[in-house]
């Protein structure tokens, strides 16, 4: 009896996190809805006197919303990418695994059973990654997300305000979210920001879109100021080639610790998250190269290009010097 109350009480609890959890998205929902009637209804039709002003401004704040709410769908409802089942233990490998009381014994086998497959990250201890939940061997820059109870792909981060994670499967459509809320905010502002002066002046008058127009500008600049930042960092993420995982926690290789293990070079890490085809990067199709279980790396690069092993010891010599300078300062 006892143990069916606990039962019920945990399914709940999982259902009243479950719902909660699209708490976030539901704000970000209204606030665009009340963007789009405050800036079409109230700002457009109401406020802009001029018919060929009125056209061009709805014209482009469309085209811009449509890409803006497309990007934030795909974000959205793009279910996060699992390791295949090559990388899950058989039931036979999973019950020696378990049975087996060792740990360095425990340690030995993932390493025979790594070896048939394309993994070359390891713990900090130099151990093969394992995910005692997921009973798998993980794949290099796949982690386990502990809100979506799974193993994911590439993992970058989990995003409240998507309600979903971010990794191999979404990430170009999370970037692209971004940089069109930027570019929805500072288009919203721009526009709005001499019919506020008009209003603040007094040469319009003070009717009830006055309202709508000035609280407008003030939530577009708010957003467009945080959204820059988030946006600028993310860039320079893939600039790197880095997860946001790798930017706070070096990846460790069969060699050892590496930050730019996966940095191939500016341009084909942009190609790493949006592919060869430029006339995809801007739209919100899949084009993310590989299947997400492995990636090229540095070191296999590096005997094609030697200008890599350069620029990395370019790229240390300037934190190295960046480092000393703060410390003379």
């Amino acid at each position: 009896m006892r143990r069916g109350w606990k039962m019920a009480l945990s399914g709940g609890l999982r259902c009243c996190r479950r719902v909660l959890s699209w708490v976030p998205v539901l704000v970000i929902v209204l606030v665009v809805l009340w963007s789009y009637y405050a800036y079409v209804f109230e700002l457009c039709l109401v406020t802009v006197l001029s018919p060929a002003e009125k056209v061009i401004y709805l014209i482009l704040y469309h085209a811009i919303f449509v890409f803006f709410a497309w990007t934030y769908w795909k974000s959205i409802f793009t279910l996060p990418q699992q390791p295949n089942q090559k990388f899950h233990l058989s039931y036979t490998d999973k019950e020696r695994y378990e049975n087996e009381e060792r740990p360095e014994v425990q340690k030995q086998m993932l390493i025979d059973m790594a070896k048939k497959l394309p993994v070359y990250t390891r713990t900090g201890s130099g151990a093969v990654r394992f995910c005692d939940r997921c009973h798998l061997i993980k794949p290099d820059r796949c982690h386990h997300c502990s809100v979506c109870a799974m193993c994911v792909l590439k993992m970058d981060h989990h995003c409240p305000w998507v309600n979903n994670c971010i990794g191999f499967s979404n990430y170009k459509f999370f970037l692209q979210f971004l940089a069109y809320s930027v570019l929805y905010c500072l288009y919203i502002a721009t526009t709005v920001f001499s019919y506020f002066i008009k209003y603040w002046r007094g040469e319009l008058p003070s009717v009830r879109s006055k309202f709508h127009v000035l609280f407008l500008l003030f939530v577009a600049c708010m957003f467009f100021v945080s959204l820059v930042i988030l946006f600028g960092y993310h860039c320079w993420l893939v600039s790197r080639n880095k997860t946001t995982l790798e930017a706070f926690c070096t990846p460790v290789f069969t060699s050892g610790p590496e930050k730019n293990g996966f940095n191939l070079g500016f341009i084909k890490n942009i190609q790493q998250v949006f592919g060869d085809n430029k006339k995809f990067w801007l739209i919100p199709i899949g084009s993310s190269p590989g299947d997400g279980h492995s990636f090229p790396m540095r070191s296999m690069n590096e005997s094609q290009n030697p200008l890599l092993a350069n620029e990395e010891r370019w790229e240390d010599n300037e934190d190295d010097n960046r480092e000393f300078s703060l410390q003379s300062f």
